[in-house]
Formats: structure tokens, sequence, C-alpha cells
């Protein structure tokens, strides 16, 4: 790499704003742009749908960095400025106020985007969806005690929100269009032990209902109406439904996409100019044995200082066992491989006292994990799904059995 080089990373947000740390932490002596949408620098998302929500963390307390350190590390930060258009032929970008960079290499963290909801009343005020910065900062606002919340989708983001309005006094009602929340990713059992879970705390959970549509006066939300009609009163509406990949870009300009841009185990898209990391990025996974795109804060930071090595020319193959987290209450889950992928499961603890490891296996070897308030068991399965570890079911659900001395690897 020369001086010379300019890379463009497209947007500020933690893949990005990991990519460019990485990019300096490396030795690059060229120049790094860092481009966002947002009003912000880079920052952490998982705090929105808690900590942020219930008043314990100001947005200052999310960033990576404050605007200076970017300026001290040498990376150019661009807050509020959206790249239109790919010219990697030309070696450039285009900016929505008109101007062009220069750009050598582009790594698009674009992340994803709310799936909106189709139904009348949807752009009410007091209807958001959580995603920014921004989105929480208006949720919290009408998160006043007392305060009638609906929420809708009840999957990880919808079941965090609830669980925050709830701890802040409001009183929350959950809707759901399955019968169980969840239940790809966790399994039945546990699906309605968190439905149980969230009610025994005062969420009122509705499941196997859809919103018909959304009521207001003066422009304001009043109700929710589901497809049992009945009505919901509500001050603040929530929507979670989903997201999908920012792929427009790279669609635009001609690169490969197929949910989300397509990339080999380096980050490289299929076009030798453009690399994509975090939530956007379809990847191949040797640990998964297939592609995937994880919307998941370690697969973003991580899959982002992978791809910087490549800019750099170190071609280091990034694969890692998918890790995921949700804080709900007191209720702390992980989540580790790729637990839908099973067809037997073996529970060590108490799936209803919210106390277990859940440990799923697909022809006798290990291929996920789900605990409940057990981080170091969950830590410790981590390496058995590593290794696809074929473990006698009996000391698997053995609490006395040390996880870490059991196991060995499927050859």
């Amino acid at each position: 790499m020369t001086s010379h080089e300019t890379f463009v990373i497209v947007g500020a947000n933690l893949a990005g704003g990991r990519a460019a740390e990485s990019l300096r932490l490396r030795g690059f002596a060229g120049r790094v742009v860092l481009v966002g949408e947002e009003p912000y620098g880079p920052y952490e998302r998982p705090p929105l749908s808690k900590q942020v929500l219930k008043g314990t963390m100001t947005p200052d307390d999310t960033l990576l960095r404050p605007t200076e350190g970017w300026e001290s590390s040498g990376v150019e930060l661009l807050t509020g400025r959206r790249i239109t258009r790919l010219l990697p032929s030309e070696s450039r970008v285009e900016l929505d106020d008109g101007r062009a960079l220069a750009a050598d290499k582009v790594l698009l963290c674009t992340g994803a985007r709310v799936r909106r909801l189709a139904v009348e009343g949807a752009d009410l005020a007091g209807v958001h969806y959580l995603r920014t910065l921004e989105d929480a900062l208006a949720v919290r606002e009408r998160l006043l005690p007392g305060a009638p919340v609906v929420v809708i989708g009840a999957g990880f983001i919808g079941a965090e929100v609830a669980a925050s309005a709830r701890e802040v006094g409001c009183e929350v009602t959950l809707v759901e269009l399955a019968p169980l929340p969840m239940s790809r990713v966790l399994g039945d059992d546990i699906a309605a032990a968190y439905v149980r879970f969230h009610r025994d705390r005062g969420v009122d959970v509705r499941t196997g209902v859809g919103v018909d549509r959304i009521e207001g006066t003066g422009g304001e939300v009043r109700a929710v109406v589901t497809t049992d009609g009945a009505r919901l009163e509500a001050s603040l509406v929530v929507i979670g439904v989903g997201i999908a990949p920012a792929d427009e870009l790279a669609r635009a300009a001609g690169i490969a996409v197929d949910n989300g841009i397509v990339v080999d185990e380096f980050c490289q898209t299929s076009n030798p100019a453009v690399l994509a990391a975090g939530d956007v990025a379809n990847a191949p996974n040797a640990l998964m044995g297939r592609r995937v795109r994880f919307e998941h804060w370690q697969n973003a930071q991580n899959q982002a200082v992978a791809a910087a090595g490549t800019m750099l020319g170190e071609q280091v193959e990034f694969c890692e066992l998918p890790w995921f987290w949700s804080d709900q209450f007191d209720l702390g889950l992980q989540l580790t491989g790729d637990p839908s992928s099973g067809d037997r499961v073996v529970v060590r603890g108490a799936i209803e006292d919210a106390d277990f490891c859940a440990f799923y296996l697909a022809d006798g070897a290990m291929v996920g994990a789900v605990a409940l308030n057990r981080p170091r068991e969950l830590r410790a399965a981590m390496g058995l799904v590593r290794r696809r570890a074929v473990i006698e079911l009996d000391a698997l659900a053995d609490a006395m059995v040390d996880l870490r001395a059991l196991g060995r690897a499927r050859a």
C-alpha cells in the first residue's frame, strides 16, 4: 500500500468504524474516508433497545470514539452524507451533494434497513421503528410511566423494546403474528417459555394475531386494531418486523447480490476493488457449511477488521462461529452456532426456571447451544460446537460434569 491511495468506507457504523480503526492500526498511511448517512459517528447498536430506551445510557456513551478521535487518527469522517453511486472502474464514488471522491478501494458496510409494515396508519406520529440512535431517542421521549405502548413483532428487538418499556413503567402489549415468537431459532419449548417470562413480568403478549390497522386522532397514534378485532390503546407503537440488507449501491454497480452482497471468504465482492462486511455481507462459512448473512454485533465488528486486512493485501480467511445475545428484564440469553439445524435437544438445568443451557445436536454432533443466565456454560459450549463434538447425552445433561472436559471431535 502507498500513501497515495484512498480507501472509502461506506457506512459510519460499528463495522465501518472498526474497519477504519484497523486500517490505521495496521499501518495504512493513505487516505481513509468514512461516510455515514446519520449525523453521528460510529456507535454501538445493542444499547439502543435497552440502556438508551431506559435512560441509563446517553448517545455519547454509545459512540465508538468522539469526533475528534477520528480526526486525530487521520480518518476523514463525513456524517450526514450518502454515497449515491459506485464507479469502481473509474476509482471513484459520488456523494449526494454532487462531489466525487477518489476511491482506490471501497468497503461497503451499509448494514440493513428496517422492513416497513404496510398497514393503514403506519405513518401516524408516535409510530416508530428502532434501528438508529435517532429512532431510540424518539421512542424514549414517549416511554412515560403508565403510557400504553404496543410493540408489533416479538423477535429479539421487539422483545427487548417491550421489556425496556415495561421496566420504565409503561403498560405494554406485544403483538406477534407467529404462534410462538423466535421458535425457528430457539425451538418451541424455549420460545413458549419466553412468552411466559414476559407475561409474568406484566407484558400482555398476544401471539398468532396480526395487525389490521393503526388508528389515530389529529395525526397522533391512538390505537392498534388486530386481525382478531381487538383494539389496543396506544400512545406509542414500535414496529419490529425484521430488517433487509441495504445492498442497493452494490446492485446498481453490477456487483453480485443474493440476500445481501455476495462476498468470498476474504470479504471480496465480484468486483476486485469493492469489499463488503457486516449485516449486508453474504459470506461462506466453513463452520456452518453454507453461506450466511449474520446480523450480529460480533460479526459486524470482526468481519470488518478482516476486510481491512484484505484491503491491505493480507488475504486471511474470515470464518467465525456465530455468537449472539439478548438481554430482556433479568434474562440474559446467549446463542451460538446453528440451533435450527439440530435434530435433537439436550437441556441442562430447567427451562421453566429461566436457568438452563440447551444443546442442539445433528447426527449426534453438537451444532448449536442456547443458554439463559448461564454465560459460562455457553462459552464452554462454543468450543464443542466449533469442533462438532460428539458427546454422551447423560454427561451433557449433568450439571456436575464440566463441559470443557467433554467431547471428541468428529472425524
